[in-house]
């Protein structure tokens, strides 16, 4: 067997970042940025009004001054005559400002009678002015690799920027495994469970920039699982549930060895989920996942996720964790790292009662895992804990 933490190294190193794709400025959000990108022009491209109220030139405010109103101009509607000394233009929020005004003075420090204005006594500093380029220049820079989000589009279409280039979702294949699976909806035979890890696997992957695909559960016998693997050679990531552990009817590893995968390891020091493996098989990247409800899940955040994330191209990094308070005492851990279901509140976290990784119950009533190391002492409630959030 194992660490947790080498079994991730070598997932990282199967888990090569994928190649770019242009999408539409629409469909960019939730993407990752695949290479830098430069704004196209300023922003604003023009010295405009941030208030409404008048243009001038700004050594002739003061309190008292009078000004003719020579013209107006609008968001949208660029004045084009140039202002002489006494001469003030109306102007609105967004507009640009005329080349001779370098000042706006809002219009409840005016008094406007006809065509002529008043500055009043309550005149302020000014210049409610936003420079051009006070957002960005023509070729600043937009760096990659980010995860983009509202804010990024509502830049990058500031941006001029129409069409994105995004790293291209991981595909992933999904093959449940074994003859006591029945799909939801079915009505099972005797004997038979029905099969949740994988939908809730592929919801996990789709969750976290992937494209999940459930291919027909593959049965306890060669060729079904021959078919179930020909038809995921076109898959990024292969993910087996069950079927890889070492019992008469687990039958994952050997198939796959015999279609050419070229293992990396099998077993790690964890629970739950230490039956498990991975490997290239042909393009793809192959995990074995244990087919334990819980621990297809644990794997899932453990491992799946970060190799989401560094074919997605933004680095290799296992899914954070942080320091939280111990809300009860827990006995020694044995020699496994265990990530036990628990509930985190107010940095406070406490384990379920029950770990059996068969319950999805305590699972969904869970937003957390606690992680204690391999061969970790007594923890005392008030100590320091690790947790991950799910």
């Amino acid at each position: 067997m194992i660490t947790v933490e080498d079994a991730l190294s070598k997932l990282f190193e199967l888990a090569q970042p994928l190649q770019a794709e242009m999408v539409p400025l629409r469909a960019a959000a939730g993407r990752v940025l695949a290479r830098p990108v430069s704004a196209t022009r300023d922003q604003p491209p023009f010295a405009a009004s941030a208030m409404d109220g008048y243009a001038l030139r700004g050594s002739d405010a003061s309190a008292g001054a009078r000004f003719d109103v020579v013209g107006e101009a609008a968001a949208g509607h660029h004045w084009e005559g140039t202002l002489a000394p006494g001469q003030a233009l109306r102007i609105f929020t967004g507009a640009p400002l005329p080349i001779s005004a370098d000042r706006v003075v809002i219009q409840e420090d005016t008094i406007r009678t006809g065509s002529v204005i008043t500055l009043e006594e309550s005149l302020d500093a000014g210049p409610h002015v936003r420079p051009a380029g006070a957002d960005f220049r023509a070729g600043d820079m937009m760096e990659a690799p980010r995860l983009i989000g509202p804010h990024d589009i509502a830049l990058l279409a500031a941006m001029n920027i129409a069409q994105v280039p995004v790293s291209r979702r991981p595909s992933v294949a999904i093959i449940a495994t074994g003859d006591e699976l029945a799909l939801p909806g079915e009505v099972p035979g005797p004997g038979q469970i029905i099969a949740s890890n994988t939908f809730g696997l592929a919801a996990l992957i789709e969750a976290h920039g992937g494209t999940a695909r459930l291919l027909p559960v593959a049965r306890d016998h060669v060729a079904s699982l021959k078919t179930a693997f020909a038809l995921a050679r076109d898959a990024d990531l292969i993910l087996t549930v069950g079927g890889a552990s070492v019992g008469d009817h687990d039958l994952v590893g050997r198939v796959a060895q015999d279609l050419g995968l070229l293992r990396s390891f099998y077993k790690i020091a964890m629970r739950p989920g230490k039956p498990l493996m991975a490997g290239k098989l042909g393009q793809a990247v192959m995990v074995g996942l244990p087919g334990n409800p819980v621990s297809a899940m644990v794997c899932g955040h453990v491992f799946i996720l970060p190799m989401l994330r560094a074919m997605l191209g933004l680095g290799n990094s296992p899914t954070p964790s942080f320091a939280a308070t111990l809300g009860v005492d827990l006995p020694a851990n044995g020699p496994r790292a265990h990530y036990m279901r628990a509930h985190l509140e107010a940095g406070i976290v406490t384990p379920a009662t029950s770990q059996d990784s068969a319950l999805l119950s305590v699972l969904t009533r869970s937003n957390a895992l606690l992680i204690r190391p391999a061969h970790e002492p007594a923890r005392a409630s008030g100590s320091n804990a690790r947790v991950m959030t799910l």
